[in-house]
């Protein structure tokens, strides 16, 4: 019994569940050459979604079918994996391609929209950008940036010439390792893990963003100004120059002071800070706190 509770107590932990999105076009064995991919790496993809553009388009839908018949009953490959598909719409209809300013917007909102829910589930994503118009991938990437955060992965996938030309249209789902096919990590920076406030700016629409940033700067004005009248005029010189977002290095040479005078510059300006947000006073703060927060108040002054 004892021993039975050892090795019960040494089994490796499962597998976090994690999510693949991906983007379609043409090509749908783009999705199951990344499953396959991220499988192999020992990831528990339970969910596949897939994003596309409307399905009046012959060559997606005939892609999307293709797809479907790779999951059976949300089985994959012997394994629980379910497969879904979210159009991108505006206005409740299908986009049969992005051709607008508008429909940019919109395309965004989708994704984001299904990016949101599925943080808020605490899924872990994996996202593969490699199938479907160009424009998804972009705004797929965008939308990660501001509301993925340090588990997410963001993948591009190669494929050699001469085995695209074999698999072309779905004429092959599977591949060998010989056939050289490989994801790539592209470097992701979730920028809204940082600055928790990009996500809520990246949820407004253009009509009510304006609304937004007065209710932020009836807030922040306040502080800032209360930093701004106890700096002295080369103090005030440095907060501008890091507000309209230079380095340190970058300030020093415009300036032209050395880089520790700026420095100590800054540590006065930070310490101003601290009082005016009732920051504790060991609580690190750098050059990018004054940048955050006086950018809008420094055009005013």
């Amino acid at each position: 019994m004892a021993q039975a509770q050892i090795m019960t107590l040494h089994q490796p932990a499962a597998p976090q569940p994690a999510t693949l999105i991906a983007t379609l076009g043409g090509q749908p064995q783009v999705i199951t050459f990344a499953l396959d991919a991220l499988l192999a790496q020992g990831e528990a993809i339970s969910d596949v979604y897939v994003l596309h553009l409307s399905f009046a388009n012959p060559r997606t839908r005939q892609a999307w079918q293709r797809l479907q018949a790779e999951f059976v009953d949300d089985y994959y490959a012997g394994r629980r994996c379910r497969l879904r598909h979210v159009p991108i719409t505006r206005n409740g209809s299908e986009l049969e391609d992005i051709r607008s300013e508008g429909d940019a917007e919109a395309a965004f909102a989708t994704i984001r929209d299904l990016i949101v829910s599925l943080k808020t589930e605490g899924r872990r994503l994996h996202l593969c950008i490699s199938g479907g118009r160009r424009m998804l991938a972009l705004l797929t990437t965008a939308v990660i940036t501001i509301f993925g955060d340090f588990s997410d992965r963001l993948w591009h996938m190669h494929t050699p010439e001469t085995t695209l030309a074999r698999v072309k249209d779905g004429a092959q789902m599977h591949v060998n390792p010989a056939d050289g096919v490989r994801l790539i990590a592209v470097p992701l920076s979730p920028w809204g893990a940082y600055f928790p406030g990009l996500r809520a700016l990246a949820q407004l629409t253009p009509a009510s963003l304006p609304a937004y940033l007065r209710q932020v700067t009836a807030v922040e004005d306040p502080r800032c100004r209360q930093v701004w009248e106890q700096l002295s005029p080369r103090e005030r010189d440095v907060l501008r120059a890091f507000a309209q977002g230079l380095r340190p290095d970058q300030v020093a040479e415009r300036l032209s002071i050395s880089l520790s005078t700026v420095n100590t510059h800054k540590t006065n300006i930070l310490a101003e800070c601290r009082i005016a947000w009732g920051l504790p006073s060991n609580e690190p703060r750098n050059y990018r706190f004054i940048r955050e927060h006086f950018a809008t108040f420094i055009e005013r002054v």
